[in-house]
């Protein structure tokens, strides 16, 4: 009985904790948001907001009849949301791949993907701009969206996704005729579903933020992405 009153305990304040973090970072969003819906004089009141005295979306009108947003913003759009899908897509392969036990030296292959994750991206940053220049691909969306598209980290997040799915499953299908693609769509996929969508998460996020590489690829105004618009 003491062991489940303790065990309860230990879960209540587990959850208050989670229910108080969520709200210290939910909390700021939202006022933000509330605020850039409300008119000129009732944003400029002080104080936090968690509810709106006049909503308005004059503010967000003004943004980007005047600042010319809407461009950048479906640039960030369309590179971000196509280059993390393939990204995601890519990531679910490579990791299943590497939770074969019949590949030759997988674990020297996903030692030296951790290496390659050692490797500041800023530093690659003047072999990128050569090598997108020779392809031809400066001042073009498919540059923004092809460079990246292999992440070290995303491999192996669906490799050890992956490898909690009994192999046994795996090995049964196959006695019973199904094919690799049939194993990776019907058992991988829905057992590593939150898998792929952390990688989905944090890849979209990365990408959305990302102003080194628009910077170095791109000088055409009109292919600009959100951020690089308002560095």
């Amino acid at each position: 009985m003491r062991k489940d009153g303790l065990r309860g305990a230990v879960k209540g304040i587990a959850v208050i904790l989670t229910i108080v973090m969520f709200l210290l970072m939910f909390l700021p969003m939202w006022n933000v948001l509330v605020v850039s819906t409300q008119k000129a004089l009732d944003a400029g009141r002080s104080g936090m907001k968690l509810w709106w005295h006049s909503f308005s979306l004059e503010g967000y009108a003004y943004v980007f009849r005047v600042t010319k947003m809407g461009r950048p913003l479906c640039n960030s759009l369309f590179v971000t949301l196509t280059g993390t899908v393939i990204q995601v897509i890519l990531a679910g392969f490579s990791g299943y791949v590497l939770v074969q036990r019949g590949l030759p030296f997988r674990k020297q292959i996903s030692g030296f993907i951790m290496v390659t994750m050692m490797i500041p991206g800023d530093l690659t940053l003047i072999s990128i701009y050569q090598l997108n220049k020779q392809m031809h691909l400066l001042n073009s969306y498919q540059g923004l969206i092809l460079n990246g598209l292999i992440s070290g980290f995303s491999i192996l997040m669906m490799r050890n996704y992956f490898e909690t799915v009994p192999y046994t499953l795996g090995e049964s299908a196959r006695i019973d005729g199904a094919g690799e693609v049939a194993i990776f769509a019907k058992i991988y996929i829905p057992i590593a579903l939150p898998g792929l969508a952390t990688v989905f998460f944090l890849e979209f996020v990365a990408r959305w933020n990302s102003i080194m590489l628009p910077a170095t690829l791109i000088t055409d105004e009109g292919k600009y992405t959100l951020p690089l618009k308002l560095k």
